[in-house]
């Protein structure tokens, strides 16, 4: 599979495949494609959908895009088998065949009930490329082992999974009512590679929503 990432903020990953090639995705991701793709649906359980497409290349080479939901980025990311990554369910935008995407439980269920990243996350394994979509700018850190960072909820797209993520309740009552910043702080912990963004959608969400309110009442 050969693919090229184009457009600005609001980014399409184009991918060409040979011959019986193919290419898996959620359902509803595929935005154009040559008339030689053929689809096959999959039920799945992914924390996101309940099916997968399998895109396949049949005749010749064909040629498919998938675009970007929201203003962001795309990222190519390199699975094999010295490195898998985790991503929240939200990211999963298509993947080579030769990777398997599977369910990635927290391990402390207090990490999942109250982390913006949710209980249920996805964890890619295999050989091939996944791409994940990305809300807003990517921001990249390598965390050594023992080196930890705390994360507004949302803000954390992806993760090896040699990173371990924990939740972290804010201190002091006058932070917690006053200070705006939530309940809780995801903490991820190295060694591993963390890739954050800088407009997750919940954050755009609450910051609009007020208007939206307003506009209701008029």
């Amino acid at each position: 599979m050969q693919y090229e990432i184009k457009g600005g903020s609001m980014p399409v990953v184009v991918c060409t495949l040979q011959n019986g090639e193919s290419i898996k995705t959620e359902k509803g991701a595929m935005s154009w494609m040559s008339p030689n793709m053929e689809m096959q649906t999959n039920a799945i359980f992914t924390g996101e959908s309940m099916f997968q497409n399998i895109y396949t290349a049949r005749g010749g080479t064909g040629l498919i895009a998938f675009a970007s939901s929201f203003p962001g980025e795309i990222l190519a990311i390199p699975i094999s088998a010295s490195r898998s990554i985790v991503a929240q369910k939200h990211a999963f935008l298509a993947m080579e065949s030769s990777v398997e995407m599977k369910l990635f439980f927290q391990k402390r269920f207090g990490s999942g009930l109250f982390g913006g990243e949710g209980f249920i996350m996805q964890q890619f394994l295999g050989n091939g490329i996944v791409f994940l979509e990305i809300d807003g700018s990517v921001v990249e850190y390598e965390l050594q082992a023992g080196q930890s960072m705390l994360l507004d909820n949302g803000y954390l797209a992806a993760m090896d999974a040699t990173v371990k993520l924990e939740i972290e309740k804010v201190s002091g009552i006058g932070n917690v009512l006053f200070g705006g910043e939530g309940l809780f702080n995801t903490k991820v912990t190295g060694p591993g590679h963390i890739w954050l963004q800088s407009m997750p959608i919940n954050q755009m969400a609450s910051v609009l929503r007020p208007y939206f309110v307003s506009e209701n009442n008029k």
